[in-house]
């Protein structure tokens, strides 16, 4: 069992990265889609909104469904759907398309609890935050397949040959879920007889409560780096377009990489909170000295944005695990679930008031402003206690 845990790993990071590949992916081939149903840039943010609105709606159904029905089942569901909704979405006209977006985005996000809860049941509390960072880097690593494959086939084919791309992807997916996912042999039986959990009783757990919000707050100066930060380095720096996209690609790499020695880090440490707050003050850090960089429109703008981007995304996996082990046995994927809910949510709303912090007073200052969230996501986490690890979640 102790050698196919990792098979679990491959499997549930490969789901992961297909999941990401479609609901992160989607923006890779905004041109062909603006050409293919002729779209205003209102209607273009609307459409590629669309798969983050579905997750948002199921994400805790999912992972309520999850607790009751295991991992496998859900799964090969969730990737099906998006599968299925996805061929439907290029036959019809525009509203067809949106709601089938819409509806692929509500079906794939049960590959986030769900996945998320089967590596936290398959390993031990010792390599469960390396493995879970494994299982969350695949999300920059599917978005970079995305960019790397779906442009080349919508100039081919049109948005259709891409949509249908990341449909056959799900398929492949789905496939190997089926027929490699299996709950270990010793893990908590409660899937099956759990009763549903009420969100509201997740809602007055305290310190978990404090670790979503925490999650959430450091969701604001990630989505300056993952959002905009081609479009800073574009205008702040002067950089080309396309470095600036390799440079961003240079930092998603890089916080890949960062997010499993964070977590190989925190199962050295024993906490997943410490090193947790170590990163949220060393990414305030990073923006008090982006933000002068910026104001010199210098090329060193560069170094300094990937390095604070590196360190702005390598942090997800924590808050994830901190999640899961602070669930009841045979709950972990509702409160999964929900704190996926509210990082989505917060990201949604992040890219929304960032953009409109800097139309105000650029980004200089925005950047400076960005830097109290960070030092509150660490400061709200000190007085959470961590539970003792068992040997599985459930």
């Amino acid at each position: 069992m102790n050698r196919y845990r990792w098979v679990i790993l491959a499997v549930g990071a490969g789901a992961q990265g297909a999941a990401a590949a479609y609901y992160f992916g989607l923006a890779t081939i905004a041109p062909a889609l603006r050409a293919d149903y002729d779209l205003s840039l209102t209607g273009l943010g609307l459409l590629l909104a669309a798969p983050m609105l579905g997750l948002l709606l199921t994400l805790v159904r999912w992972g309520q469904a999850s607790d009751r029905f295991g991992e496998r089942p859900v799964m090969v569901l969730a990737l099906a759907g998006c599968a299925a909704a996805l061929a439907i979405a290029p036959l019809g006209p525009l509203p067809l398309v949106f709601v089938a977006l819409v509806a692929a985005g509500a079906a794939v996000s049960g590959v986030n609890s769900a996945s998320g809860r089967v590596v936290l049941t398959w390993f031990p509390a010792r390599g469960r935050g390396m493995a879970m960072a494994i299982r969350q880097s695949a999300v920059p690593l599917g978005s970079a397949l995305a960019a790397a494959t779906l442009p080349t086939l919508a100039a081919h084919g049109g948005s259709r040959a891409a949509l249908w791309a990341i449909a056959g992807l799900e398929v492949v997916t789905a496939v190997a879920v089926a027929i490699w996912v299996r709950e270990p042999a010793d893990a908590v039986r409660t899937t099956g007889s759990a009763a549903r959990t009420r969100v509201v009783d997740m809602l007055r757990n305290v310190p978990f409560m404090r670790v979503s919000l925490a999650g959430s707050l450091l969701a604001l100066p990630q989505v300056v780096i993952t959002a905009f930060g081609v479009e800073l380095l574009h205008d702040r720096a002067g950089y080309a377009p396309a470095t600036a996209a390799a440079l961003l690609a240079v930092s998603q790499v890089g916080g890949a990489g960062a997010r499993v020695l964070a977590g190989w880090w925190s199962d050295r440490a024993g906490s997943r909170l410490r090193p947790f707050r170590l990163i949220a003050y060393g990414i305030a850090g990073s923006f008090a000295v982006l933000a002068p960089v910026l104001t010199l429109e210098s090329a060193v703008v560069g170094a300094v944005l990937v390095t604070a981007g590196v360190l702005a995304v390598c942090w997800n996996g924590l808050v994830f695990v901190a999640a899961g082990e602070m669930a009841p046995p045979g709950r972990t994927g509702a409160f999964l679930g929900l704190q996926n809910t509210a990082m989505f949510g917060a990201v949604m709303l992040a890219s929304v008031a960032v953009g409109a912090l800097a139309d105000v007073v650029g980004w200089p200052v925005t950047v400076l402003v960005l830097i109290v969230p960070a030092v509150a996501a660490g400061w709200i986490t000190r007085p959470v206690p961590e539970p003792p690890s068992p040997a599985r979640v459930g």
